[in-house]
């Protein structure tokens, strides 16, 4: 039986899995500065470089 959630369908091309870390890498670039950042960027920068870890750690097991 075909599995009817589209999303659900075990892995990634690796092309989008490389999109996906340039993305993450310039929106973290994007949002760098110099004089801190308040405690909203600091938590979403955070979860940035976390996906970006997980992406990397995908891409090395395709």
């Amino acid at each position: 039986m075909p599995n009817p959630v589209p999303a659900a369908v075990p892995g990634l091309p690796l092309a989008r899995l490389h999109e996906i870390h340039d993305m993450l890498a310039l929106a973290l670039d994007a949002t760098e500065n110099p004089k801190g950042y308040p405690q909203p960027i600091r938590e979403a920068r955070s979860y940035m470089r976390s996906a970006l870890r997980h992406t990397v750690k995908l891409m090395g097991a395709v």
